[in-house]
C-alpha cells in the first residue's frame, strides 16, 4: 500500500513540476515578447523623430551584424530602404503581416521566420506621417534560444523540488500508514496507537467492531459450551434410565417412574432444542421470513393466558389480565413467542397460591408476586443458560432461554425489555414499543 502511494505521489509531483515549467516558460515568452515590441516601438518612435531613415539613405548606413534591422517600405510594398541589405533587391513588402496591419492601423507586430535572415524574428511596423512604413525587426530564435542559457539552472531546480517533494511524500505516506500497520499488526492495544485525529473515529469504530467480535465469540463459544452441558444432563438420565429397563433391573413399578423419568427429560430436550432453534433463528437473519402487520397485543395476551393456564393450575397461580387494545406492527409469532415467555416465566418462578397479572396500556407489562430476583443478578436474567436457581429451574421445567428468546424479539421489534424485582416480592417486565398506536378504549 505505501509503494503505491508513493508512486502515485512521484507521479503527481513529477506531473506538475513538468506543467509548472512549461507555463511558467509560456509565461515568461509572452512577456519577454511583449517587452521586445515595446523596445521596438520606442525605437522607431525615435527614429521617426530624428529624421534617421532619410540620414540612412542619404549615407548608405548598411550592417547586417547589427542587433537590429530597420526597412522602410513605400506605399506600395517596395522596399525603399534595407539596413540589412541595403538596396539590394528585395520583393515587394505590402503582404508582410505587419506591413498589412501598420497600413490598416498604424501598427502592426509579427513574430515569423524571415527569409532573408533565416531566423525567427520579431517584427514591429509602423506608419510613418507622409504614409511610408517603417519597420524595425529583431532576432528572436525560438523559445529554447531564448532560454537556452536559463536551461540548467531550470533542470536543476526541477530536480531538486522532485527530490524535495518525493522526500516529504515519503514522510506523509509513512505517517497516514504507520497507524493502519500497527492496528492491523495489534490488534487489541488499538488505545495504543500513535495516529492523527482524522484517523480517531476508523480507530474507534474498528475497535468497538472488534470488541463486539470478541464478545460474539466468547459468547459463542460460552453457548455451545453451554448447550453442550443442558444436552448432557438430561440425555444421561433418559441413557440410564433405558439402560436400567432394558437390561431387567427395573421391576413393574420402577420401570413405570424411569419411563416417566425418560419422559420428562425427553419433554425438556425438546423444549431446550425448540429454545435453541428459536435463538439461532434470531440471531442468523432475525428479519428474514417475517411478516410485519397490524397485531393487538391485548388480544395476543388474552390467547396467550388461555395456553398458559393449564401450567398455572397445575402450580397453583392465579393469571389476570387487563388494560386496553394496543395496535403495533409486529410479527405475530414472534410476538406471541414473547408473551408466552414472558407468562411462562412468571408462573414457573411463582409460588403456590402466586398471582401473574398482565397489563396492556401504551406497553406490555408481566408482573408476578413470585420469589424476585436478587439485585446482584438482575442484569444476568436476559443472558442465555443463565439461572438464578438452578435446581428450581430445571424442577420447573426451564431451560434457562426464555428471557434471552424475549430479548432478541424485542430488538427485532425495536422495543427495549426493563426488568425491576424484590427478592419475596415479586417480579415485573416491562416491554415497550418504538411506535404505537394509541390505545383504544371499549
Amino acid at each position: 500500500m505505501a509503494r503505491k502511494i508513493n508512486l502515485n505521489f512521484m507521479v503527481v509531483i513529477a506531473v506538475s513540476i513538468l506543467l509548472s515549467v512549461f507555463f511558467t516558460t509560456a509565461v515568461s515568452y509572452r512577456f519577454f515578447q511583449k517587452e521586445v515590441f515595446a523596445e521596438l516601438s520606442s525605437f522607431a518612435e525615435l527614429m521617426e523623430d530624428l529624421d534617421f531613415m532619410e540620414r540612412m539613405e542619404d549615407e548608405g548606413v548598411v550592417n547586417p551584424h547589427d542587433a537590429l534591422r530597420v526597412t522602410w517600405i513605400a506605399q506600395d510594398g517596395s522596399v525603399l530602404y534595407d539596413s540589412y541589405l541595403g538596396n539590394g533587391a528585395l520583393d515587394n513588402h505590402k503582404e508582410r503581416p505587419e506591413v498589412v496591419l501598420a497600413a490598416q492601423k498604424g501598427e502592426g507586430m509579427s513574430v515569423r521566420k524571415s527569409k532573408t535572415m533565416g531566423q525567427n524574428i520579431f517584427f514591429y511596423a509602423r506608419r510613418t506621417a507622409d504614409g511610408t512604413i517603417l519597420r524595425i525587426a529583431k532576432q528572436a530564435g525560438s523559445i529554447w534560444n531564448v532560454y537556452g542559457n536559463t536551461l540548467p539552472i531550470t533542470l536543476l531546480i526541477a530536480v531538486l523540488s522532485f527530490l524535495i517533494s518525493v522526500w516529504i511524500a515519503r514522510q506523509l505516506t509513512k505517517a497516514f500508514v504507520s497507524p493502519i500497520e500497527q492496528m492491523a499488526s495489534d490488534m487489541g492495544n488499538l488505545q495504543n496507537v500513535v495516529t492523527y485525529k482524522e484517523l480517531m473515529p476508523f480507530i474507534e469504530l474498528i475497535r468497538s467492531r472488534h470488541e463486539e467480535a470478541l464478545m460474539n465469540a466468547r459468547m459463542r463459544q460460552e453457548f455451545t459450551a453451554n448447550v453442550s452441558h443442558e444436552l448432557k444432563t438430561p440425555l444421561t438420565s433418559i441413557s440410564g434410565y433405558a439402560e436400567l429397563i432394558a437390561t431387567g433391573m427395573a421391576s413393574k413399578k420402577e420401570g413405570r417412574r424411569f419411563a416417566e423419568q425418560i419422559h420428562g427429560n425427553a419433554q425438556r430436550l425438546l423444549a431446550l432444542i425448540n429454545d435453541i432453534l428459536q435463538l439461532s433463528e434470531l440471531d442468523g437473519s432475525p428479519d428474514e421470513g417475517l411478516s410485519f402487520e397490524p397485531v393487538d397485543v391485548y388480544g395476543l395476551a388474552g390467547h396467550c393466558m388461555e395456553m398458559v393456564r393449564p401450567i398455572a393450575d397445575k402450580h397453583g397461580v392465579t393469571l389476570s389480565l387487563k388494560g386496553t387494545p394496543l395496535v403495533i406492527r409486529a410479527d405475530r409469532r414472534l410476538m406471541e413467542e414473547l408473551l408466552y415467555n414472558l407468562c411462562d416465566n412468571a408462573i414457573r418462578y411463582n409460588r403456590q397460591g402466586g398471582h401473574v397479572w398482565v397489563t396492556v396500556t401504551d406497553k406490555l407489562i408481566v408482573q408476578d408476586d413470585g420469589i424476585g430476583i436478587s439485585p446482584k443478578y438482575q442484569k444476568r436474567v436476559f443472558e442465555r443458560f443463565f439461572r438464578v436457581d438452578k435446581s428450581r429451574s430445571r424442577k420447573t421445567g426451564g431451560t434457562g432461554l426464555g428471557l434471552a428468546i424475549v430479548k432478541h424479539i424485542a430488538q427485532v421489534h425495536g422495543a427495549s425489555v426493563s426488568l425491576d424485582s424484590d427478592v419475596g416480592i415479586g417480579t415485573t417486565v416491562r416491554v415497550e414499543f418504538p411506535d404505537v398506536s394509541v390505545p383504544v378504549t371499549d
